[in-house]
């Protein structure tokens, strides 16, 4: 059976049939060998910090390709995430007032939605309420 009977049973095209993956360069290697070392000790270093880390070790590397290596390696940064999603067992859960309402004047519905924006060190929280027709969504 010919090559291009085989690649359209398979649904693949023939240029990716003969494509030969590169791998990554000696240079990667050596990057991704000392990164792995310096997140055994320090795993929560994530990708700004690792490209500080072999920026100060002498290596000119932008973040985005710290992010690249770090994902190829399965490197996730281990630290405290916010936990806003969890409802408190004995906190009161209210109905949904507004499911029939018709809105009619400014200022007859207000809605509030509240939000974390993580900073250096912890986390701030930002709050937005708007009034009028506008709330609906």
């Amino acid at each position: 059976m010919s090559i291009v009977r085989q690649c359209d049973l398979l649904g693949l095209s023939r240029s990716s049939f003969y494509y030969r993956a590169k791998g990554e360069s000696q240079l990667n290697l050596d990057l991704m060998r000392m990164m792995d070392e310096q997140f055994l000790e320090t795993p929560w270093y994530g990708l700004r910090q690792m490209a500080r880390w072999l920026r100060r070790q002498g290596h000119g590397i932008c973040r985005k390709r710290v992010a690249r290596l770090m994902g190829k390696m399965s490197l996730v940064a281990v630290y405290q995430k916010p936990n806003t999603s969890k409802p408190h067992p004995e906190h009161r859960v209210y109905p949904y007032l507004l499911r029939n309402l018709e809105i009619t004047q400014p200022g007859h519905v207000w809605c509030a939605d509240i939000t974390y924006i993580p900073m250096r060190r912890g986390f701030l929280y930002l709050v937005a309420v708007q009034t009028g027709p506008a709330a609906r969504s």
